[in-house]
């Protein structure tokens, strides 16, 4: 099963969900994607999160995490020993974040929140100081504007990794990884 966490003021209407979603069905797999519209605050996100891996083995799971979502899906292979695809993956946002402090608005849905001091303390608190690299794929464009794709590689250092050179923060070449992402989370078409 592959469940696919969307980034910061993002949603399942995002590129790369939508992509991921569509080439699983092409394949015969689209009982094996779950995309939850996650809240906009991390507490009410991590519920959200919860509800939709309870009852999934953890052996069975596979996050693909963008942005934000990638440090979600971190947290969360690293509390059920799940297995995660990160893409261009948030680090530490209670600091990369501290800077937005205050009003926002979702991309996708218009809806308007408060990112406040709380949120940033719950990121803060979900920092794994150890990760298990065995359990991830790294996928990172060195173009990415919004974060600095060498602190992913230091800190998922020996982990699977794919960097390309230029790109952006929305790695452009999701695309070609789709087959590895597939292979890496153990599926195959028409099973599961």
């Amino acid at each position: 099963m592959i469940v696919y966490l969307h980034g910061f003021n993002s949603s399942p209407a995002s590129h790369k969900a939508r992509v991921c979603g569509e080439y699983l069905a092409a394949r015969g797999l689209s009982g094996q994607f779950r995309c939850p519209a996650l809240p906009p605050h991390p507490a009410d996100a991590l519920r959200v999160i919860e509800a939709e891996v309870k009852d999934i083995d953890p052996v069975r799971l596979t996050f693909i995490g963008s942005s934000l979502g990638g440090f979600y899906a971190a947290h969360f292979t690293e509390l059920l020993r799940a297995r995660a695809v990160l893409i261009n993956p948030a680090i530490l946002p209670h600091q990369g974040l501290a800077a937005a402090l205050g009003a926002q608005q979702n991309l996708y849905t218009g809806e308007r929140w408060e990112l406040t001091a709380a949120d940033l303390a719950i990121w803060k608190s979900l920092v794994h100081e150890r990760i298990d690299p065995e359990r991830y794929l790294l996928l990172l464009e060195t173009g990415d504007e919004v974060l600095d794709w060498r602190d992913a590689a230091r800190t998922y250092e020996g982990a699977r990794s794919a960097i390309r050179d230029g790109g952006d923060h929305s790695l452009r070449s999701f695309a070609e990884h789709l087959p590895r992402i597939l292979a890496f989370a153990g599926l195959a078409a028409g099973r599961g």
